[in-house]
């Protein structure tokens, strides 16, 4: 009976033991990661100078005049399946209508006018010719305090998805005493901005990069905005520098945390549990959930694993470009539009401003640089940093908008986020709020920095 008992007492204590071993190596956070800045331009390392110099968009007309050739050469399309609308990808009988407003109504040097109407700069970080637009409040009322915010976009977006919005930060508004001063970058690969010439630059880098261009800028301590890869990168800033960074909102919160999955599976059973209500629907059931996002994620896949590959075929074609980029404005603005033959793509933008997006992509030859941030942020050294297991202990604000392309519920946000002071649930929107709906935006990224300011409790 004794030996039966100490036998008993040593698997106990195994099991205790193992069920320990597991936490710490699934579960705990790791130690904070040192990240040090590096040298992501051609050559070797060496002094560029912290000049800072106004840009302007000036694109030759020789490029322009190629895009039409290559346009006007674009016939013949593969018809789509009868009734198959968006759920094949792009229909090509809307395509063909995209096609002809590039060719004979789209103006690009009234375009360029208009993205050159934002005051626009460069300055060398890292090896790096980094493009920004940087705006000042203009008439702020005594008493009103100016915000630093670095305000960042994400894939397939650009800067110009910022526009409409960047001019409602900027100006003062009635019932609030603080202001913004908005730096919106084109982040490393995108658009005006050089990409890294050697591996190694993903979220976590671009992070560090992003906080050393503010330190050039002269800020010290600042406060972040960011949807897709921009609040990607606003997280990792939180995580990394939380004496630097001084509130988060992000229109695109979520928690990669080890015990996520844990917690969806148990509100599968009771998502009373994991979810408010009101917004159960958004995540399950799981299946249809997962569905969804594996429904969408193929270019996840391409571009996390063979991005130069596509990246060939999207630089080759311009009107490939524009399918690949405008069906994802489609579908992520809103999971029902793949049934509309034209994708309900002019529903939320006008055909102009998305033609803008694929233009920065085509004239500054973007699209693959941009796409190797998913190959970058996804290998076994960046995973290894343990980033998605440190808590990022700031005040931060979140948006879920219910055509987002998913829902993370506060259950879920409250691991990675503990500071979480503001969780709002927007009746409309999708993916690309600062875009499809910039008053909305606006109003809610006021209402969270004035929580973040206050140190309310989310609501």
């Amino acid at each position: 009976m004794w030996m039966v008992v100490k036998l008993l007492a040593v698997l106990v204590v195994l099991l205790a033991v193992g069920i320990g071993v597991v936490w710490q190596k699934v579960f705990a956070p790791g130690p904070l990661p040192v990240l040090h800045d590096e040298w992501w331009g051609p050559g070797q390392p060496k002094n560029m100078g912290e000049a800072i110099t106004p840009f302007k968009i000036n694109i030759p007309d020789s490029v322009i005049a190629d895009l039409n050739a290559r346009l006007d050469r674009w016939q013949n399309p593969t018809k789509p399946l009868e009734n198959a609308q968006f759920t094949y990808g792009m229909n090509t009988d809307y395509l063909s209508k995209v096609v002809k407003f590039w060719r004979k109504d789209y103006n690009w040097k009234k375009r360029e006018a208009f993205l050159n109407s934002l005051p626009q700069f460069k300055t060398n970080v890292a090896g790096l010719n980094l493009h920004f637009i940087h705006v000042k409040p203009k008439n702020v009322p005594a008493g009103t305090k100016v915000l630093p915010l670095l305000f960042m976009h994400g894939w397939p977006g650009s800067v110009r998805e910022l526009y409409a919005s960047i001019p409602l930060l900027t100006t003062p508004r009635k019932g609030y005493n603080f202001v913004f001063e908005v730096i919106a970058p084109s982040l490393p690969g995108y658009g005006f901005s050089d990409g890294a010439v050697r591996p190694g630059l993903g979220a976590v880098q671009v992070g560090v990069v992003m906080r050393q261009l503010m330190q050039r800028l002269g800020f010290n301590q600042f406060y972040l905005q960011g949807g897709d890869w921009g609040s990607i990168v606003a997280t990792h800033m939180a995580t990394l520098y939380p004496n630097i960074i001084l509130g988060v909102h992000m229109n695109m919160c979520s928690s990669m945390h080890p015990l996520t999955q844990i917690l969806y599976t148990i509100g599968s059973i009771y998502p009373l549990l994991v979810v408010d209500p009101p917004y159960q629907d958004r995540l399950y059931p799981l299946s249809k959930t997962y569905s969804q996002l594996l429904e969408e994620s193929g270019y996840f896949h391409i571009q996390a694993t063979k991005p130069d590959t596509v990246g060939v075929a999207l630089r080759d074609s311009p009107v490939g470009l524009a399918a690949y980029i405008l069906e994802k404005f489609a579908v992520w603005t809103n999971k029902e539009y793949k049934y509309l033959a034209d994708g309900g793509i002019e529903k939320n933008y006008a055909l102009t401003d998305l033609l803008d997006n694929v233009m920065i992509y085509w004239v500054t030859d973007s699209i693959t640089t941009s796409m190797r941030l998913y190959a970058e942020s996804f290998t076994s050294a960046q995973l290894g940093l343990g980033m998605d297991k440190i808590p990022a202990n700031v005040p931060t604000a979140c948006m879920a908008a219910p055509e987002e392309l998913f829902y993370s519920p506060r259950a879920a946000l409250l691991l990675k986020f503990p500071q979480l002071v503001h969780f709002s649930h927007p009746t409309k929107g999708g993916h690309f709020l600062a875009f499809e709906e910039p008053e909305m935006f606006a109003d809610d990224v006021f209402e969270g920095m004035s929580k973040i300011l206050s140190g309310q409790t989310s609501s």
